[in-house]
């Protein structure tokens, strides 16, 4: 319920801290949270082989003291937007660990890095560095960042935060549900039936938490009958207490100086990343004005620096960032007290050893439908807080990612097959030949790798310029669409966009076309007739006349 007060009062005003609403959003986000962190371990310890002393120690502790920090700082943020407007619904950005970034960081720097110096700590150095560096090009993009919202149509913001919500949000927790369906399915039900169905469950209680506590139910009854529905056992629920413990983050100030040793690496990847986070906490700022609220970009492009720069002082190697999905938790009836909890039940998790026996006791597919529900909920604001006209260029937005999401299913598959012909000895230059072997064979199967690479390569910043160029061609406004396809050939031809790696002339072909493309924009913009496309018809916006 909206609480308004006149404009003298809003100074005086006091928002409520905790609403009924923030016990749903509490049990969605920081399910979400939890799902990110029980990743995060698994591939600390699982892929790097980093030790438990390390990952439970260290790394999880100085994770934990970032994320509270993060979502303390945006509940205070929506505390002061609550006082200054006078109302009860304003909800606070949610904020965690970037996943992107945490995969990225994970097989681009610290695996490599681990595998060539038979290191983990060597491999844990550099990631310290990524964010090291990360921290700053946050911090110092901050102050950039409203300027390029000023000019980006809202249609192109919106469209490519979509695309990732579809591709790198729902498509994983889809296809884990069908997986197990028994568990998955049955617990998106119960999730939709209340966030999108207005279904109350017993005594008020949040459907996420509904959700996980019949996934658990499922998945242990299921072992009383031998099916082990879930994966789960009471073996495993044993080995995970003896991580139980405390421990708090420790400066690791000599391991962040040491991995400079590694800069040339690093420095390949988190200029492009850090202008990706620049982008996407742009996005989802621009994502929260929409649902009613408006942050200032540059204090959240900071503090997602700041926490980050500390987070990564005292150990952890991910980086901080504002998450997509504030509607969702907002329409979920989530304000400000959901944040501020979230941020002291990671400190609870991470601090006292929680992630091992939460990762043996809750079937992540439990999880997963509160993530697709996200997705879902991201995708469609594209749609409904845009013109009905701009439709095209959001579908445009996609593309890339779609082109991104795809690579990196043939990449995992290339990686997990190479990985076993290592295993079985084969040498390491025959295992480069057949994976080259493998890609150049992709197009007779009717698979345009290729493509994928090219298209999908700095996929967020692809997905703005093309929905941008989209919006401004279908507004008539070609000249605004032609600075757009300008900026995208000189940020293809530096490897921002369309390309896997920051260089000169990385992809010379596709920087030529945009160049061409703005050409010719320019020319429509002196000598196009001023004829309305049928999307410009306020009457019809989707409409295509009939032949």
């Amino acid at each position: 319920m909206t609480t308004s007060v006149g404009t003298a009062g809003k100074s005086d005003f006091k928002p409520a801290l905790w609403t009924p609403g923030d016990w749903n959003a509490l049990f969605g986000f920081g399910t979400n949270i939890l799902v990110n962190m029980l990743v995060l371990t698994g591939l600390l310890r699982f892929v790097l082989k980093m030790p438990d002393s390390l990952v439970f120690g260290r790394i999880l502790p100085a994770l934990g003291l970032m994320m509270c920090l993060s979502t303390l700082y945006y509940a205070y943020l929506a505390y002061r937007l609550a006082q200054k407007t006078g109302r009860n619904d304003v909800c606070a950005l949610p904020s965690g660990v970037s996943v992107p970034h945490m995969f990225i960081v994970t097989f681009v720097i610290m695996l490599p890095i681990t595998i060539k110096t038979g290191d983990p700590l060597k491999g844990w150095s550099a990631g310290l560095v990524w964010v090291f560096f990360q921290s700053f090009i946050l911090m110092i993009g901050g102050f950039i960042a409203p300027y390029i919202r000023r000019i980006t149509p809202r249609a192109a913001l919106l469209g490519t935060l979509a695309g990732v919500s579809v591709t790198f949000i729902s498509m994983r927790p889809a296809l884990e549900m069908f997986m197990t369906p028994q568990i998955g399915l049955v617990c998106f039900a119960i999730i939709m039936l209340s966030w999108f169905g207005g279904v109350t469950y017993f005594r008020n209680l949040p459907a996420g938490l509904i959700a996980i506590v019949v996934g658990m139910a499922i998945a242990w009854g299921s072992n009383l009958f031998g099916l082990g529905i879930g994966g789960l056992s009471v073996k495993g629920v044993g080995d995970a207490f003896a991580n139980f413990g405390f421990s708090v983050p420790i400066p690791a100030f000599n391991y962040v100086f040491s991995g400079f040793e590694f800069l040339g690496i690093i420095l390949v990847t988190a200029i492009p990343f850090g202008i990706y986070d620049l982008v996407e906490a742009m996005d989802n700022v621009e994502s929260a004005e929409a649902a009613g609220d408006d942050y200032p970009t540059t204090r959240v492009l900071t503090a997602d620096g700041v926490v980050s720069l500390i987070g990564c002082l005292m150990g952890n190697p991910f980086i901080n960032a504002v998450y997509i999905g504030h509607p969702g938790w907002k329409a979920m009836g989530g304000r400000i007290g959901y944040s501020a909890a979230t941020g002291l039940m990671v400190v609870i998790l991470s601090w006292f050893g929680v992630i091992a026996v939460l990762l043996a006791l809750v079937p992540v597919v439990a999880i997963s439908p509160i993530l697709l529900y996200i997705g879902m909920l991201i995708g469609a604001q594209a749609f409904q807080t845009t013109p009905l006209k701009h439709a095209p260029a959001i579908v445009l937005a996609f593309t890339p990612h779609l082109a991104a999401w795809g690579k990196l299913q043939i990449d995992t598959m290339l990686g997990a097959s190479m990985s076993a012909a290592q295993a079985a000895g084969l040498a390491a230059d025959k295992i480069g030949e057949v994976k080259a072997a493998a890609i150049a064979s992709l197009p007779q199967q009717g698979v345009l790798y290729h493509g994928l690479e090219v298209m999908g390569g700095g996929s967020i910043l692809g997905g703005l310029v093309l929905g941008a160029i989209g919006v401004f061609i279908i507004d008539r406004e070609f000249s605004k669409a032609a600075a757009f396809a300008l900026a995208g050939a000189i940020m293809t031809w530096f490897g921002f966009m369309h390309g896997e790696a920051v260089g000169f002339g990385v992809t010379p072909g596709v920087a030529l076309a945009y160049a061409l493309v703005a050409a010719g924009l320019l020319a429509a913009d002196k000598f196009g007739a001023p004829n309305l496309s049928p999307f410009n018809k306020p009457e019809t916006p989707l409409a295509v006349p009939a032949e």
